[in-house]
């Protein structure tokens, strides 16, 4: 067996607030932390975002390391690993100074890393996840590239929830209708096995319907179509989208699509029509820009500050209080949840800490998180709690996130299969006829 060739890694400071048990995933390779990101680390200890939980628990494992090796030749970082070590700041180079002159923490990790590669025979990497920073380091012909411990790596074979399958028997499809009837797997005999929770449209010439996989009782059965709070699902993804929210044995749902499909309105509609089941119906999304400032900077007091981020979510449950006239009970009875904070909408970051019993929880835009976030809000959930992540994979306002590494990819991908989840993809976008040319073509 050929041997090995170590490389040396150089990790940016973006990489450790992504994930900052990241070190102990480089295998038999070294590690180097340039000193300015330890600098930069320290303006990200104070908060409680997911990026300060990790700053602070990357200065603690250094901790732990610390020593005069960290400094001089480097500390192994266990058994078939490789060292890690931190190097200090020197003279720029002539070559690095020439293109990027200043004091930016960024030209100073790319003069650390030149310094490095012109060093040794190794071949040296900088790990980034600002792609900014991974062109600039090419420039002066250093290798660089993403951090892809957490990489879904083939986007077009996510999983979709739903598939169609065209059969031969018009017994099987109009069986279905009887309520009482069923039917195993074997006898649709699918093109490839079906997993738990997955929704089927049955097709034969002109006969349709639609179906999923009942993983207890191993058999098909027809998925009807249901309204909830008034609100009705207008096409085969929307129905069995409702049918999973509405199913109290699936504890953790992702819904995926564009805008105007319908995700968030179909999410809080099922809530409300299920509330009896829960002690409350919690909402919440990030608010974005995560990586690199907070909401202090806008004016007004903390409510002003964050109303405009949760503003799409009012909006969703203004959508469903006009389903009822003002003096209707079902209205007045929205309005007292949300007085007597059985309905809450929050920004995610609120949610830290906090253990989640009986709870109806919402997360939307949830493309915005991080793999690691994505299981910090699931670890939450209590005795009776369901789960349900929104949001657009191709649709990403997180500056160093995008449709292979965010966090609602890495949950589709993981979870597929599980006998508590299940999935669905919203292809077509119902908000208007408008809506959906504009998605479509511009």
């Amino acid at each position: 067996m050929a041997k090995k060739i170590k490389k040396t890694f150089v990790l940016d400071t973006n990489v450790i607030l992504h994930d900052s048990s990241c070190i102990h995933q480089f295998d038999e390779h070294d590690i180097v932390i340039p000193i300015p990101v330890l600098e930069e680390l320290d303006n990200f200890k104070k908060g409680n975002d997911e990026i300060n939980f990790h700053a602070r628990e990357f200065s603690r494992t250094l901790d732990c390391l610390s020593g005069d090796k960290l400094f001089n030749g480097g500390v192994k970082l266990g058994e078939k690993k490789g060292k890690i070590s931190i190097k200090l700041e020197q003279e720029f180079h002539s070559n690095v100074a020439l293109n990027f002159p200043g004091q930016k923490p960024d030209h100073k990790i790319l003069n650390i890393i030149y310094l490095l590669s012109e060093s040794t025979t190794r071949k040296v990497i900088l790990v980034s996840k600002d792609v900014n920073l991974r062109m600039k380091s090419k420039a002066i012909g250093i290798h660089s590239q993403d951090y892809r411990t957490d990489h879904v790596k083939d986007i077009t074979a996510l999983y979709s929830g739903s598939r169609t399958e065209e059969i031969n028997n018009d017994e099987l499809i109009n069986g279905l209708y009887d309520p009482e009837y069923s039917f195993t797997p074997d006898q649709l005999q699918p093109k490839k096995p079906l997993i738990p929770n997955e929704y089927i449209i049955l097709k034969n010439c002109q006969n349709s319907t639609l179906a999923k996989l009942d993983l207890e009782a191993n058999v098909i059965k027809r998925v009807e179509k249901v309204s909830a709070c008034q609100i009705t699902p207008k096409n085969a993804q929307q129905i069995f989208a409702l049918d999973a929210l509405m199913d109290t044995s699936i504890k953790l749902v992702s819904l995926c699509g564009k805008a105007g499909s319908g995700k968030t309105l179909l999410a809080l509609a099922a809530a409300l029509e299920k509330r009896k089941h829960y002690h409350q119906i919690y909402m919440a999304r990030p608010i974005v820009p995560l990586s690199n400032k907070d909401i202090g900077y806008l004016p007004g007091d903390i409510d002003s500050k964050i109303d405009p981020y949760m503003q799409p979510l009012h909006d969703n449950l203004g959508v469903i209080l006009n389903q009822f006239h003002g003096n209707d009970p079902k209205h007045t009875k929205i309005k007292q949840l949300l007085d007597k904070n059985k309905l809450v909408i929050s920004p995610l970051a609120y949610i830290r800490g906090r253990s989640l019993a009986k709870v109806f929880f919402i997360v939307d835009e949830a493309q915005n998180l991080t793999p690691h976030e994505v299981k910090t809000i699931i670890t939450r959930a209590g005795e009776g709690t369901k789960m349900v992540f929104t949001g657009d994979i191709f649709q990403i306002d997180h500056p160093y996130l995008d449709t292979h590494s965010n966090g609602l990819s890495y949950l589709i991908e993981k979870m597929q299969g599980q006998r508590l989840y299940a999935h669905v993809n919203l292809e077509k976008s119902e908000r208007s006829e408008l809506a959906e040319l504009a998605s479509n073509l511009l």
